[in-house]
């Protein structure tokens, strides 16, 4: 089955790729090689520059995102590459809501000169086309970390054509939350598509892994993604890419209990009576709530939960919340009262009673 192969669908080529070639007695998983070094004259020379473990996870990454991927040692390992395109005293628009992570390299890249920043709020589409002016990168995230907006990535790529033709920005969309499997941003004319797949794609929380897929159009940037991460040695260990590769086996199946319950969810929490804001974009795993009470009552409902996992992450299989305000490098436009809500596999009425529960 090879890497371009469209005659299958995302979930079977989640599953059959990356698999070893098939001849009688042969394994049907591929090994993690523990290697630093290589016999001279092969295709790879060093582990720094390639791992077969690495390989088999980008190309199972790579096709379902239709590009060329690159694992890199941590989702931030990604964003730090993509923004590592950008020349110094460079531009970048980014949206206002954005994983806090972003936030933060972003703004010490800016408060030592590296670069400056641009904000822009994600759904207004004209608003993000003006602030591209001149700008070397546009840092997309849809739905947003933790505000949960959309933004209309067809109409920004398409007005960036329009208006600034070859001199438009590279376009980058984070697709943590919605993961290849609920959109494909390539698709639309995004040049690099980044991905902390520590979170849905190995989906079990025991992994740190990063990923950059690159559209077929732009192999200059592929060729510059993959210098950075050489040089500066953001690599993952062969033992977590093939962690990772594991859990993409059974993402469709993960993402699909997680939505059909976070849909159930959703219905019921948008008429809560402590709910005063529910923030859901109608698909994918992930929901956020603001509650009444203030801080004071958002972190009362995370102490009172015994399903749902008080924790700083998301994508795994265990259900997860968390007041997002807790850390420092969050926005202050993010309400102190905002819940991120990670929707696992439990039972679905399981999770609606304890969240009930606490609730009230």
């Amino acid at each position: 089955m090879s890497h371009d192969d469209g005659l299958y669908a995302p979930a079977t080529r989640a599953v059959a790729l990356g698999r070893p070639e098939r001849h009688p007695g042969a394994p049907v998983n591929v090994p993690v090689t523990f290697s630093s070094t290589y016999v001279a004259d092969g295709e790879v020379s060093y582990a720094r520059t390639s791992n077969p473990t690495w390989e088999a996870v980008e190309e199972v990454l790579g096709s379902l995102e239709g590009g060329r991927a690159l694992a890199f040692a941590s989702g931030m390992g990604a964003v730090a590459a993509v923004v590592g395109l950008v020349p110094v005293g460079g531009v970048v628009v980014a949206p206002r809501h954005v994983y806090n992570g972003t936030t933060g390299l972003l703004d010490e890249l800016r408060a030592a000169g590296a670069l400056s920043v641009r904000r822009v709020e994600a759904e207004d589409v004209s608003g993000t086309l003006a602030a591209c002016e001149g700008a070397d990168l546009l840092l997309i995230e849809s739905p947003s970390n933790p505000m949960m907006e959309l933004a209309d990535v067809p109409a920004v790529v398409r007005g960036l054509r329009e208006r600034y033709a070859e001199a438009r920005p590279v376009v980058a969309a984070d697709n943590t939350f919605a993961t290849p499997l609920g959109q494909q941003p390539l698709t639309w004319g995004v040049d690099v598509v980044i991905h902390s797949a520590t979170k849905y794609l190995a989906g079990h929380s025991d992994v740190l892994l990063g990923a950059a897929v690159v559209s077929p159009e732009r192999p200059d940037l592929l060729e510059r993604l993959h210098t950075y991460r050489s040089l500066r040695g953001a690599i993952p260990g062969p033992m977590e890419a093939w962690l990772v590769l594991r859990g993409i086996r059974t993402l469709h199946l993960r993402l699909e209990r997680a939505e059909a319950s976070a849909q159930v969810l959703a219905g019921r929490l948008v008429d809560h009576p402590a709910v005063e804001r529910l923030r859901y974009p109608g698909f994918g795993g992930m929901l956020s709530i603001e509650v009444a009470g203030g801080v004071e009552g958002a972190e009362r409902v995370c102490r009172a939960t015994r399903l749902w996992t008080h924790s700083t992450s998301l994508g795994g299989v265990e259900s997860q919340i968390e007041r997002r305000r807790r850390h420092p490098l969050e926005v202050e436009t993010v309400p102190e009262n905002l819940l991120r809500l990670s929707v696992g596999v439990e039972d679905v009425e399981d999770l609606w009673r304890d969240l009930d529960r606490a609730l009230t």
